[in-house]
Formats: C-alpha cells, structure tokens, sequence
C-alpha cells in the first residue's frame, strides 16, 4: 500500500455487476416511498464510487420491515493494489468481521445477567473476577466498564496479533494492570481492555463459554445461522476480508490507531483476516455476521427485546442498558466528543455519530467505518458493514451524506404512532 496517496480500490463502471439485495419488501410496509428508499441507496452507491471500500454491506429495516438489504463489491480479491483474477463478488449473506461494534453484543450479555439477577453491574468487577483487584482496581464496578470509566483503556504492552490470539495471556497482563486514572474518574473508550475482562465475568458467573452463552441466548433463538465471537470453519471460505485503504500518513493514522488500539492500521487487518482470530474469542471485536443479522440485533432491541415473538430480554433491560451515563463529553481515547449509554454509544442533537438530529439513538461503532444503531423517533434499525479499512480518506464527505440521507428520508414517527419500546417514554430520560 502507497502510504501517501488515496489508496482506493478498484470500481466498476456498471455497479449492477456488483450488487446483490435479498428478502427486501415494497416500500409502502415501512412508511416509506421508492423515492425515499431509492435516495439512501444512490447515498450508498456513490460512496462506494470513493473506492475506499472492496465491500460495502447494508441493511435497513423501518417499522420492523426490510427496505434495504444490499451487498455491493467484492468479498475477496479487491484492494488498493488492484482487483485480483480471483476476486470474489460479495452477497448479502457473505459475513464480516464488526470489529468494535462486537462491544454492543458482550454487552447486552451482561444486562442479561443483571436481568436474572446473576449479577449486579454496581458491584466490583473483583467480587466476581478476585485476581482483578490488583494495582488499584478493587473499586472499579462492572458499571465503570461498561461505561469506558474503567480506567484502562489500552493493554499496557504492545498489542500484536499473538496477543490478541491468545485471551489468557492478555487477561493475565489486564488483571496485574495499574489503571491510568481512578475508575469513574475520566471517560477513555475501552477499545479492547474491557472486552476481555466483561467475557471473563460472564464465563465465570455463568460456567460457560462465552461464544456457547452468545449462541443459546441470541443466535440460536433468533435463528442466525452465524452470530457469534469468530467463525465456523464452514463459514471462512466466504468471510469478507479487510484491506487498508485511505490516507496513511504514519504521524497521523498510525499514531492515532496506537493511542486507541495499541497498534497500528495494519494489524487490525492482518489480524482479522487471520484464521487463528477466527477461533478465538475476542468479546471487543471478533464477531462475525451479516449486515441482516447484526440489523436483527438492533431491531430485537428496537422492538422491546422481542424478536419473531421470542422474548429475548425484557424491555426493562433494553431500557436501562440505553440510559445516557453523561452528557455530550470529550473522550480521552477517541480525542472526539461522544455520548455512551452502558455499553451502547449514544446519538446526538443537532449531529452525533449516527448522522444528524440522532439524540434517540443507540449503537456502535466498528473500525473503521462500520456502524450499527436503532432509533426509535424514526422506527428504524441501521446496519453499515464495510471492509475499506480507512480513517482519513476520500469517503468522508460521500460518508456524511450517507448519514444525512438515512435520517432525512427515514422522518421521524410522531409519538402517538411509535411503538411502545421501552415500557416508557425515552424523551423524558434521555439526555439530548
């Protein structure tokens, strides 16, 4: 990869050679026009054009009903060197890696916990976990983990990819870490530290393993065939894999990828494209999906924890895993103003990472470009998966538009026609 040029991949001039869509519905079942439907779309065509993403993989449901289900590009063989001769074009179904968004998913396995009583997200992490105490984290709670208050937010070693294979090495380096900052002190996103850490708490309290925990209580009764930490070797011959593209000044993306990850840009693509990565678990960010089944996900939360009348978890839960823990503030790992729930991110008024006038909205995002949220004001849930590895890029601005067309063609639902998603009504509680 040219480290000073736009690194773009190949774009075909017939975007149809390219595209596939899947189970979509007429427009009218959402609330929705073809116009409407038709805008997002051209929005997600033309930043594909940038060429800074081999795959981009989409989802879009409004009121419970599929309106976009598209794959557009290549799952393999397509990157800033060139398309390869064996290049693969990409089908709604072909799964990828969410990276970060993984958090959203270990997450909601805690509030489930705390849902049945197993555990209590005010007490110590060490009452479950006793080796965590160490260095000054005795009084760090499951709350300040998963509101990224832990006080560690990065691996205090370098993080390589044997690292990253093996889970009981870094867990041993996590628990003898000296924090940074008392926990609740600072907000500094956990990029990868308090991943390990909630996983370990639920195989503990639990018995099981962690990816078994995830396939009884989401995957399986929601039936997804693939939605969990890793792959199955059935699935790998079909992964998407990552490449880097964008901008990639070593002052710049590099430097900024070593204060959040721990390592640079292409670690994270060697990594995940690694099948040694695909049979561990990493709870911050191996799991491996669709955009349609990461977008079940988010719709299950949307519609009260219920999903195909499968009560997954109860809307309670949903509720107050979403709550706001602070206002709009300045992250001290990402350098960027955000917004967290107790795990989620959160979206914001006038403009928040889920594009603008997003201030009921909750989800995350995945490195780079990845994002997955639900907003209930306009009845949807959002599933954006990509493979182009680029954080400065020609994309942005075609990103932002993206954004901008999701929340302007999905108007939002007056409050007598929403459904009842939480029990109560947000407005009153969140923080906008």
């Amino acid at each position: 990869m040219k480290l000073f040029s736009t690194n773009t991949c190949y774009v075909p001039k017939d975007l149809s050679q390219v595209t596939r869509s899947l189970d979509e519905v007429a427009p009218e079942l959402g609330g929705m026009t073809d116009q409407q439907v038709s805008k997002i779309w051209q929005s997600i065509e033309n930043l594909y054009k940038t060429g800074n993403y081999p795959l981009i993989s989409f989802c879009l449901r409004r009121k419970g009903q599929i309106m976009l289900n598209r794959s557009i590009g290549y799952a393999q063989g397509n990157s800033a060197s060139g398309l390869s001769d064996q290049a693969t074009v990409a089908i709604p179904d072909t799964p990828v890696c969410l990276f970060s968004a993984s958090k959203m998913i270990t997450a909601m396995l805690i509030h489930m916990l705390d849902e049945t009583g197993e555990i209590n997200l005010l007490d110590p992490v060490s009452y479950y976990i006793p080796e965590y105490a160490q260095n000054g984290k005795r009084r760090a709670t499951i709350f300040h983990l998963l509101s990224h208050r832990g006080g560690i937010p990065r691996v205090e070693t370098e993080v390589t990819p044997e690292l990253l294979f093996d889970k009981e090495q870094i867990l041993q380096q996590l628990y003898a870490s000296k924090p940074i900052s008392p926990a609740g002190a600072h907000l500094a996103y956990h990029a990868v530290t308090a991943g390990y850490i909630l996983g370990e708490l639920i195989e503990r309290v639990t018995g099981q393993d962690l990816r078994q925990f995830l396939h009884e209580h989401i995957e399986k009764p929601m039936d997804m065939p693939f939605f969990n930490y890793g792959l199955k070797p059935e699935f790998r011959d079909q992964v998407a894999l990552n490449y880097p593209t964008g901008m990639h000044p070593k002052l710049g993306t590099d430097h900024y990828l070593n204060h959040v990850l721990g390592g640079g840009l292409q670690l994270a693509v060697d990594v995940t494209n690694d099948h040694r990565f695909m049979d561990t678990i990493c709870p911050a960010g191996n799991i491996y999906t669709s955009a349609e089944q990461s977008n079940r996900f988010f719709e299950m939360l949307l519609n009260g924890g219920s999903y195909n009348g499968k009560q997954i978890m109860s809307p309670e839960t949903v509720f107050r895993a979403t709550l706001p823990t602070s206002t709009t503030s300045i992250d001290r790992t990402l350098l960027a103003p955000m917004r967290y729930a107790l795990g989620p991110m959160l979206g914001s008024n006038p403009l928040g990472v889920f594009g603008p006038m997003t201030g009921q909205a909750f989800g995350h995002l995945g490195f780079s470009n990845i994002l997955c949220w639900a907003d209930p004001e306009r009845d949807i849930s959002v599933s954006f998966l990509n493979t182009g590895k680029s954080v400065l890029g020609t994309h942005i601005p075609a990103l932002a538009a993206s954004l901008y067309q999701i929340s302007t063609q999905c108007p939002k639902v007056p409050k007598e026609q929403r459904r009842s998603l939480f029990g109560t009504d947000r407005t009153e509680t969140n923080l906008v």
